[in-house]
């Protein structure tokens, strides 16, 4: 390639990248990390191609610069994990909703597989759900309190029995990414036609609108960050898939690393959900308008932290770039 076209192809990178060190811009380090790998594969393949010219010093001075910022020893801020959440997260996340988009379309097609299904096979939905469950449900229904298996524990016993196994749910289905994300959807199936059986269930039972508006509750947040873990499993898998200008194995650590970050990133949502199953879904005897509100309210925080706000601080990020990007790149190939 000649040096004016690969100038040319890379120069808004290079640009960008300068723009971050200069301006000390706060960025998920991964990336940072990212870009350096990228800008020292430039210098390599300019030191080959192009020794001695303006393209290799420049690529030189800013891949000496990176390393100062990245490998200076310095303390870790005290509130790293309000930093964690607030920015380092989004920030990452926002790479990975195509992986994100996947996994809830995976999910969707199979609650739709799961009701129909129920609705075509009699005994479906008790090969996924069980007799002992499908019995207690029907005998609740004709006790005239459909939801009474939301009752039957205490409180707390309840809260921290959901909670763990809902955090299992999203450890199997990350650390099935590892089989190149084929088992992360395979978890994804399972749980989708389960849920689309399950709310067949309720229908067929005349009892659609009173079990959604119980069960969804606490299912909006919990649903929802299952198809989240589901996309950290792909994010693994995707890692040893699509390696991109990293080396298979950097790129495989790259995908566990961020993976592990958006689970992290469900466990507070695991505790809000397993809370609201325990000490909310309990009380059936709520208005309609208030379990409304609180489905609605779920759907809004999981929607404007993990979608919304990535892609608002993604952007914000573009704009100080351009504003502040004054710095031109001063180099005159002549080949």
């Amino acid at each position: 390639m000649r040096e004016a076209a690969f100038v040319k192809q890379n120069k808004d990178k290079w640009l960008e990248f300068e723009n971050i060190l200069t301006n000390k811009t706060q960025i998920d380090p991964d990336l940072l990390s990212d870009l350096y790998i990228e800008v020292t594969d430039h210098l390599s393949y300019a030191k080959t191609f192009y020794g001695n010219s303006n393209t290799e010093r420049y690529l030189n001075q800013l891949a000496s610069n990176a390393h100062q910022l990245i490998y200076k020893t310095k303390k870790e801020p005290k509130n790293r994990l309000i930093s964690f959440f607030k920015t380092e997260f989004p920030s990452m996340f926002y790479q990975h909703h195509r992986e994100l988009l996947i996994a809830f379309l995976t999910f969707t097609l199979f609650v739709i597989v799961g009701a129909f299904s129920a609705a075509s096979e009699d005994d479906f939905v008790r090969s996924f759900l069980g007799d002992g469950y499908v019995n207690m449900t029907i005998e609740n229904i004709e006790k005239g309190d459909p939801m009474a298996v939301y009752k039957q524990q205490g409180e707390f016993n309840m809260f921290l029995g959901i909670t763990l196994n809902n955090i299992k749910v999203a450890l199997m289905a990350f650390g099935y990414g590892i089989l190149l994300g084929i088992g992360t959807l395979y978890i994804m199936m399972q749980n989708g036609i389960m849920l689309g059986s399950f709310q067949y269930f309720f229908y067929e039972q005349g009892i659609l609108w009173e079990s959604a508006r119980t069960i969804w509750i606490h299912g909006t947040i919990e649903i929802s960050v299952i198809i989240i873990a589901g996309c950290a499993g792909l994010v693994m898998g995707n890692g040893m898939l699509f390696t991109g200008t990293l080396p298979r194995l950097e790129a495989f650590k790259r995908g566990v690393i961020n993976g592990l970050k958006i689970l992290m990133s469900t466990i507070p949502f695991f505790i809000i959900a397993g809370f609201l199953e325990g000490f909310v879904t309990r009380h059936t005897e709520m208005p309609d308008w208030l379990a409304i509100l609180i489905i609605s309210s779920s759907l809004a925080l999981i929607l404007f932290y993990y979608v919304i706000y990535p892609i608002q601080l993604n952007r914000k990020l573009k704009q100080n770039i351009a504003s502040e990007n004054t710095i031109e790149l001063t180099l005159n190939p002549t080949n």
